[in-house]
């Protein structure tokens, strides 16, 4: 161990995992080092005998559940846009060589009590049950604005400058509700509260065109895919990428102590008596505790059932969001389900997920509008946990620390925190134009 490195990552959370890939390939030498004896950290993959243990210590799962082995269930479980980023980085890397994607069947979007499919383009806004004959006629004008803007031709714009229109008075040029903005701005644009409706419209126009397109790519009933076996696959599927790269990884290695010198500069990290000397560090916001806060914390019920969300058209993979203003709270709720058909479960088996960034210490209360939604559960977990965010200064001690999962069920502020830290190590932007048909959906 002895050795030295351009980087050290600390930790095999997605985060860490995906930046040890991009410097892999960019010819860094990295070394790749885990507390546990487990890829994922934060973001493991648990079969039913590791999630009793988590969450019912000495209980023992009971039989009806079926083979422990048949379950992956992933404890930060994230869909990713079919055309997001995330699935360019992948490609980017090659790693999606190793990784089976299958298209994920529903997206739904919880509006006056009742679950609806999100429409994603005119023609569905015109079919949608969320809004009436003269809304949906206003909508449809909106996503066809949306459809046909293009950056680059001010003749698709309509004489509105959308660095500088905010997304507030872009949608007031429509005259659409209050009710119609909130699916789009949080089903369709992903916003995660209602600060997007002061910024430029941009970035939501932006957003509400890759939704479309990702819809777009696999005929699917929504924008995201899911690899089979759950994204436990991921972080294994980088380590072997950074092997092929000649980059190191090692786990079950106890304490990870990084080592500063006189300046505060990091100089290595080092594991039982053994010290491998770096010039920058990696880690999730556990390895380096003093050099993090807390920002707040989600709260999380994870259920286990035999059979699919009910009103989501019999979906065996499926997300709904619940917008914060329909639940008179100050963050938008989030479920998640997938079950046999993308091999996280046995036969019959659903796994459903409900999240929030929690504003009490209660989560069965909490997130009660989102189980209910759920119908009968056969067993249910609930966790609340801190999210951190790193408060060093990376230019003077070297150290790069990702920020905590969020409670979203998508990707897509989880890869830009990657792609900032990517900058910040590298100096680079990372370039994204790849080839989006290289990364295929698994064969029914």
């Amino acid at each position: 161990m002895d050795e030295e490195y351009y980087v050290i990552v600390l930790g095999t959370g997605l985060k860490e995992c995906i930046l040890s890939g991009l410097l892999s390939v960019d010819g860094l030498k990295v070394l790749h080092m885990d507390r546990n004896d487990y890829y994922g950290g934060e973001c493991a993959s648990l079969n039913l005998v590791q999630l009793w243990k988590r969450f019912r210590g000495d209980d023992k799962p009971p039989a009806h559940l079926g083979s422990s082995r048949d379950y992956n269930v992933d404890m930060v479980p994230k869909f990713m846009m079919a055309n997001g980023t995330l699935v360019r980085v992948l490609i980017h890397t090659d790693v999606t060589k190793y990784l089976y994607f299958k298209a994920v069947d529903g997206s739904f979007v919880y509006n006056k009590g009742k679950v609806h499919k999100v429409p994603a383009t005119d023609m569905e806004a015109l079919k949608s049950p969320l809004m009436g004959l003269f809304e949906k006629r206003r909508a449809r004008k909106f996503f066809i604005y949306v459809q046909d803007y293009n950056e680059s031709d001010p003749k698709t714009h309509e004489g509105m400058d959308l660095t500088r229109v905010t997304t507030r008075d872009l949608i007031a040029k429509y005259g659409l509700d209050d009710n119609t903005v909130d699916f789009i701005g949080h089903a369709v644009a992903l916003n995660r509260d209602d600060r997007y409706l002061d910024e430029p419209a941009l970035e939501t126009v932006n957003r509400m065109k890759l939704y479309a397109e990702s819809v777009a790519r696999f005929q699917g009933g929504s924008p995201y895919i899911y690899p089979l076996y759950g994204l436990g696959e991921l972080p294994q599927a980088f380590a072997r990428l950074s092997a092929v790269y000649g980059g190191t990884y090692m786990l079950n290695k106890p304490e990870c102590k990084v080592e500063f010198n006189d300046e505060g500069k990091v100089i290595g990290v080092t594991s039982e008596g053994e010290t491998a000397r770096c010039t920058k560090v990696v880690c999730d916001p556990s390895y380096l505790p003093n050099k993090v806060r807390k920002v707040g914390k989600v709260a999380r019920a994870i259920a286990i059932m035999s059979h699919p969300i009910p009103n989501t058209n019999d979906s065996h993979s499926v997300q709904v969001i619940l917008p914060q203003k329909q639940l008179g709270r100050r963050s938008d709720m989030y479920l998640f389900c997938c079950s046999y058909s993308h091999n996280v479960a046995p036969k019959g088996k659903f796994i459903a997920f409900v999240s929030t960034e929690a504003e009490t210490d209660h989560p069965e209360t909490e997130l009660k509008p989102g189980i209910d939604l759920l119908g009968p559960v056969e067993e249910i977990f609930f966790d609340i946990y801190d999210r951190y965010e790193p408060v060093n200064e990376p230019s003077l001690d070297n150290c790069f620390i990702s920020t905590s999962y969020d409670a979203t069920t998508h990707f897509e502020s989880t890869v830009m925190d990657v792609l900032n830290m990517y900058t910040l190590i590298t100096g680079k932007v990372l370039d994204l134009s790849v080839d989006l048909s290289a990364a295929s959906a698994a064969e029914e």
